[in-house]
């Protein structure tokens, strides 16, 4: 693909951090529902493997985590460490959404995403998605519906 062909893409970057599995599950649900749109380019990387040049081709984002403590996965933390400084000249204003996964209310993790989110700047466009207990078929589909929203109001220049 050249140059000028990516550069008319749109490109969605989800960036999780899964230990038990269930963020993992979720994320390859959001991945499916993104990819439902052909002509958004979409990149799913562990939050240890992301950096600011993945942020700087994105046009969107997604944050999956499960809550541990009462708030994100160190990795997705260390993500925001290691791109919130370089990234600060570039302004990147970017559509962001979360998904959770928790065995209690998620709204920790939330919370702590939505602050460092603030600081890029970036724009939250969707209500966060929070899986709490088990991981059922209806919570996979609304995993899917997460990254088809995405995707769309991506597509669409919603965003």
């Amino acid at each position: 693909m050249t140059d000028s062909a990516q550069k008319q893409r749109k490109n969605l970057l989800i960036v999780s951090h899964s230990q038990g599995g269930k963020t993992q599950s979720m994320a390859a649900a959001v991945l499916r529902g993104c990819q439902q749109h052909p002509s958004v380019s979409t990149r799913a990387l562990a939050a240890a493997d992301a950096g600011l040049e993945d942020l700087l081709w994105a046009g969107g984002l997604l944050f999956g985590t499960p809550e541990n403590f009462g708030t994100m996965s160190g990795m997705l933390k260390d993500f925001f460490d290691r791109t919130y400084y370089p990234a600060e000249p570039y302004k990147i204003n970017l559509p962001y959404a979360i998904f959770v996964s928790s065995s209690n209310d998620g709204s920790g993790a939330v919370r702590d995403i939505q602050r460092i989110a603030r600081g890029y700047p970036l724009r939250e466009v969707s209500e966060p998605l929070i899986c709490k207990g088990e991981l059922t078929a209806d919570r996979l589909v609304a995993c899917e519906e997460l990254g088809l929203g995405m995707a769309t109001g991506i597509e669409m220049g919603i965003f």
